[in-house]
């Protein structure tokens, strides 16, 4: 017994060590990152690579891997601010969780009074969901925003509570929203960080990653009148690995732009806020090009 006492003491200082080495890192303390803590759960954070993203104009910023919901950078990324019409993300969100997609939609004098980006409806015409969600995502337009919120919701107020639903469920906390189409209201803002949220899930659906892409196609008014649809994102044109996202323009939110890209078998969403019409473009390709064409983005 005595010999086996006399054993038991080095062997427990033994593992008291090999434990202390363990759980404080042997003692050195961990590489340093570049993007701000991410704080809240949402996105999961890793080591950032050596190379400094950089600089824009842009005030409020977040990068997010999307499939290993990796954060790469972040600035300003939970600051409240008016996110303009990127927040027709939500729009979109929530007309596909109406389903019947191809149900009519009687458009109203209502819907049409809603400037400035507009298709030009007229009252009494009819268009299917997935006609007028196909608009909203490429084009923007803002009575089309407004025709389907009516349509949904029963009336925009409505909406607004069926997108603030939406976003207490996907864990959007830093959200609050009051029309379809992010036209200035006070009391409406949302974050870097949640907007990107919102992103990654509208990045799942298929349909709405292929209007996201759609860089023109062809609209066709009830009376046979046709009009080309160009996407307001000019990122789609100017780096092939582009593949969406969102647009939004006020004078309360800036430049913004949510955009989606996939290189060598990685994928990315770059959320830029307030930026400026000198910047905005360059900021968003800066930033999409640090987090895919980077040789250790691994």
């Amino acid at each position: 017994m005595t010999f086996l006492r006399q054993f038991a003491r080095p062997l427990s200082l033994g593992l008291g060590i090999v434990l202390a080495m363990t759980s404080c890192g042997n003692g050195n303390p961990p590489a340093p990152t570049r993007a701000q803590p991410v704080q809240n759960g949402t996105f999961k954070d890793s080591n950032i690579p050596q190379n400094p993203p950089p600089a824009v104009a842009a005030e409020s910023v977040f990068v997010v891997d999307i499939t290993s919901n990796r954060s790469l950078y972040a600035k300003n990324a939970d600051q409240r601010r008016a996110v303009a019409s990127t927040q027709k993300i939500i729009t979109a969100l929530c007309v596909l969780d109406a389903g019947n997609l191809d149900k009519p939609i009687t458009i109203t004098s209502y819907d049409t009074l809603c400037e400035p980006t507009k298709l030009y409806l007229k009252p009494g015409e009819q268009y299917t969901r997935r006609e007028l969600l196909q608009v909203l995502m490429v084009k923007s337009a803002n009575d089309v925003g407004r025709a389907l919120a009516s349509d949904v919701g029963g009336s925009v107020e409505g909406f607004a509570a069926l997108m603030n639903r939406k976003c207490a469920q996907l864990g959007m906390r830093n959200s609050h929203f009051l029309n379809p189409h992010g036209l200035t209201e006070p009391g409406q803002y949302s974050t870097a960080r949640d907007m990107a949220i919102a992103a990654r899930v509208a990045y799942r659906s298929p349909l709405l990653r292929s209007y996201f892409r759609t860089k023109a196609f062809t609209f066709r008014y009830n009376d046979g009148r046709t009009r080309l649809i160009e996407n307001t994102n000019k990122l789609l044109k100017r780096l092939p690995y582009v593949d969406g996202m969102k647009t939004g323009t006020t004078n309360a939110s800036g430049r913004c732009l949510i955009s989606t890209g996939t290189l060598n078998g990685r994928s990315v969403i770059v959320v830029v806020l307030k930026s400026n019409t000198p910047n905005i473009w360059s900021d968003s390709e800066k930033l999409m090009r640090w987090a895919l064409e980077r040789p250790n983005a691994n």
